[in-house]
């Protein structure tokens, strides 16, 4: 498919600009998550380009794949900054864009604590037709992924999304927990939804020396995720659930792989949801840019 390529050579130019600007680069705090939200921000001056992807096929439908372009920007110590582009594919019906989201995290604790609270504010203009499946909501199933595009893609949804996103560490362990409040600013009532999620690195301690495939590279976590309904329906009546394996391998001064396999756990889930992802995240921006454009003169 024309996206599918579209979004390799995006990756791939991520990973070239990052390495023609030359910067020190850093781990990303995410940890291996794809849904779940940790309350790790983005240093500050630091930006991050990520993609993000999710494909799979419904029982007797189309195979999909969408994918989030992510720009992160870490404004100050307390608030971190983002920007999705979303886009998506569809077997024989082709490929379209589907709309941006703005995301602002706010950390509401100056210091590290037993239990760290985030705040989390998006607003999102994007059509029906979109298949990032960067969170699940209300009574969102299975029916949400097998529409038609040249219909699904009329549906406008400008919507508001909280999350109250709760992070702990303990003796290496990574736990976070996030709840989910969303609202169309046109119609239709709250909706509400969860995700959590647990991780660890194969080791603690770093090796002597630099190495690709070192244990403290790689990270393994869990993640579950779903709806809760709405306001007048809320609870677990008619809503879907997955569960998702993932996996996270940071290369020594390069960019970040992330795997997660999700497997539905209702009769409105879809079955299954391969995700991928790669970040690379750069140090203090401006000042890279700076040296950059000095050095190109």
């Amino acid at each position: 498919m024309q996206l599918i390529c579209n979004n390799r050579i995006l990756s791939g130019c991520f990973a070239a600009l990052a390495t023609l600007l030359v910067p020190p680069a850093c781990r990303a705090g995410e940890g291996p998550f794809f849904i779940t939200y940790t309350h790790q921000m983005e240093e500050p001056g630091n930006l991050e380009f990520a993609s993000k992807s999710a494909m799979g096929q419904p029982a007797g439908c189309n195979f999909f794949f969408g994918n989030a372009a992510e720009f992160e920007y870490g404004a100050t110590a307390w608030w971190t900054t983002e920007l999705y582009l979303d886009a998506q594919g569809t077997s024989g019906q082709g490929a379209l864009f589907t709309g941006f989201r703005w995301e602002n995290r706010f950390r509401m604790l100056p210091r590290e604590h037993w239990i760290n609270p985030v705040l989390y504010v998006e607003f999102e203009d994007i059509n029906g037709a979109d298949k990032t499946l960067l969170e699940v909501v209300g009574h969102d199933g299975v029916d949400d992924l097998t529409g038609p595009n040249s219909e699904a893609r009329q549906e406008k949804q400008r919507e508001i999304e909280t999350k109250l996103i709760l992070g702990s560490h303990y003796r290496g362990w990574t736990i976070a927990e996030n709840f989910i409040a969303e609202k169309n600013l046109a119609h239709e009532p709250f909706e509400f939804g969860y995700a959590a999620g647990i991780s660890r690195p194969f080791a603690l301690a770093a090796s002597p020396g630099r190495c690709l495939a070192c244990p403290e590279n790689f990270q393994a976590g869990v993640e579950v995720y779903g709806g809760l309904g709405t306001h007048n329906d809320f609870g677990f009546r008619e809503t879907s659930h997955y569960i998702a394996p993932t996996l996270a391998w940071d290369l020594a001064g390069g960019p970040t792989f992330r795997v997660s396999a999700g497997f539905g756990l209702t009769s409105t889930s879809a079955r299954f949801l391969l995700r991928f992802g790669v970040s690379y995240e750069i140090a203090q921006i401006g000042r890279s840019a700076r040296k950059f454009l000095g050095g190109a003169q």
